[in-house]
């Protein structure tokens, strides 16, 4: 999921630097390792007491999710609710309707507030870490619909040189040409998992978006098998023609949380899940 303006993305790692055009930005492609976890077999099982931990576990999840369940049912469309606690702001539905306008498949038109600002920040990481980024056309359309105007044409160019780049797309298995081989099927997938207003001043903001990727090439043979990786990007936006648009912005890695004893799927299941659930074109 490159986004970068600069080459050096051939390395074994599968890192890419300096994304979005910016000397602070920093995307990296999930990493996984060459080995085929398609098929493999299960890690060992689990101790006694792991699994009963396990099971602790699970019934905590289960009485809180009938707790949370239990109230009223109604729904107080001020966003100032979800702060009444004084911790964090949850990402949850607040009760204000979302955007209805679309610029292509990409919402549009949010809300010149804290909470529209949380929101095109997530929608338009989606849109950045979609297959859509390795297609010439689709990726200037994305493009021009995130980022400010002043911004975007710059962006375009630095782009096209990375996703034309074919060091960089053979060396997450693609063709030259940014198709994925015969039989293989190419996944590239942000899901957010929250979001926060770091900063808002009115016409400018900045918003942390935790998320992760799902990455790689399903099907039989694969060399670069879908891994899933954690990152938070952090976009600084401003306010454009009655909408918000990316200016830039900057990624770490994580929070990622502990891996489950898991079997990880064949090839041909994952292919065919990717198939069958389409992504999210609207987050929050």
């Amino acid at each position: 999921m490159s986004l970068g303006d600069e080459h050096g993305y051939g390395s074994d790692t599968g890192r890419t630097d300096r994304v979005g055009g910016s000397g602070q930005t920093r995307t990296r492609l999930p990493g996984g390792g060459g080995s085929d976890v398609y098929g493999g077999a299960r890690r060992p099982v689990r101790t006694s007491r792991s699994l009963i931990t396990v099971v602790g576990v699970v019934v905590l999840l289960i009485a809180a999710i009938a707790f949370a369940n239990r109230g009223d049912g109604g729904v107080d469309g001020s966003v100032d609710e979800a702060k009444r606690g004084g911790g964090a702001e949850p990402t949850a539905a607040s009760g204000v309707r979302p955007v209805t306008n679309k610029n292509g498949t990409i919402p549009s038109g949010f809300a010149q507030n804290e909470q529209g600002a949380q929101s095109a920040a997530t929608n338009y990481l989606i849109a950045l870490g979609s297959d859509g980024m390795y297609d010439k056309n689709r990726r200037r359309a994305i493009v021009d619909t995130v980022y400010a105007p002043d911004v975007a044409a710059a962006r375009e160019a630095d782009l096209d040189k990375v996703y034309s780049d074919k060091a960089f797309l053979t060396s997450i298995g693609l063709n030259t040409d940014g198709t994925a081989p015969k039989g293989l099927t190419f996944i590239s997938r942000f899901n957010p998992v929250g979001a926060k207003a770091e900063e808002f001043t009115g016409d400018a903001a900045s918003v942390s978006v935790w998320y992760s990727a799902l990455f790689g090439l399903a099907g039989e043979g694969s060399k670069n098998p879908v891994a899933e990786s954690w990152y938070t990007n952090t976009f600084k936006l401003k306010w454009v023609d009655g909408d918000w648009k990316v200016a830039d912005f900057t990624q770490k890695d994580g929070p990622a949380p502990v891996g489950r004893d898991q079997a990880a799927s064949t090839a041909e299941d994952m292919a065919e899940a990717v198939e069958q659930f389409g992504g999210f074109t609207y987050a929050r």
